[in-house]
């Protein structure tokens, strides 16, 4: 990287010398257009994010408690209008404000699929439902059991995401995949730990805290429990999605309008 814009550098001063001008200001691989935008991109983007960035922006971006960031969901930015705004944004920070940015040192690709996660969270950009969501609320609480896991506005368990305002942060590709492929895009809070114990007794529940020496779980009771990873019990972290996928038990149609429905809860109308 280094070799190359020393050599750039001089092929910039030497045309400089040869025209009598001065030699104009350099411009980086970041004012071309973002080369990491897969898939694979999204995800790497999602696990730097939480790792560099959601201390003020909230673990999915979206801001608001206690975090000190603005919400970056809504495919609007204040100081940037571009992919390549965005790079320098996150590379250079913003004066005068708490956004520091990740340095001039920062790893090029690192920083385009940090671009390329946010602007997969502007959920408004992957068109409209086409399912009904009357019908989606009626197999939410009924067939699709959603309820069951799921809380929205204060309804429902808390052994799965609080949906309700999902259609905030969620697209609509998104939510089909939730639906078809629960284990597409599982975030760690999500997993399962199983502990058993010297007698054979199990116990299995959300992955709440862990650390070198315990972890602490919530069953379906919603009960916590905390073990000592050194103790009689043996334990399993489980990276798979309690979810059930609906790709078999809902048709193509009921899959829609529990994605419309979904797509609907919103802080906004």
């Amino acid at each position: 990287m280094g070799t190359r814009l020393s050599v750039r550098w001089t092929a910039v001063a030497l045309l400089a010398t040869l025209t009598g001008g001065a030699a104009p200001a350099l411009t980086f691989a970041q004012d071309a257009d973002n080369p990491y935008t897969s898939r694979l991109d999204v995800r790497t983007g999602r696990r730097l994010f939480g790792a560099q960035c959601s201390t003020c922006h909230g673990l999915n971006a979206a801001g608001g408690n206690e975090s000190t960031g603005p919400d970056l969901t809504t495919g609007r930015f204040r100081h940037a209008d571009s992919d390549a705004g965005l790079f320098r944004v996150i590379r250079d920070g913003v004066r005068s404000t708490s956004m520091l940015g990740l340095g001039a040192d920062a790893d090029e690709q690192s920083v385009w699929q940090l671009v390329t996660y946010l602007r997969s969270l502007d959920v408004t950009a992957g068109g409209t439902p086409t399912g009904s969501a009357e019908a989606g609320q009626q197999l939410f609480t009924g067939k699709g059991n959603c309820a069951g896991c799921h809380m929205v506005n204060g309804r429902g368990q808390r052994l799965g995401p609080d949906l309700s305002f999902v259609g905030d942060r969620r697209a609509l590709a998104d939510l089909e995949t939730d639906l078809a492929d629960p284990d597409a895009e599982l975030l760690p809070r999500w997993w399962t730990m199983r502990a058993t114990g010297p007698n054979g007794q199990v116990v299995e529940g959300l992955r709440m805290d862990e650390d070198t020496f315990t972890f602490r779980i919530m069953d379906a009771e919603e009960k916590l429990r905390a073990f000592s990873k050194y103790g009689d019990w043996t334990y399993e972290r489980i990276q798979r999605s309690t979810m059930p996928g609906y790709a078999d038990t809902l048709t193509a149609d009921e899959r829609n309008d529990l994605v419309a429905y979904l797509f609907s809860l919103r802080s906004e109308p």
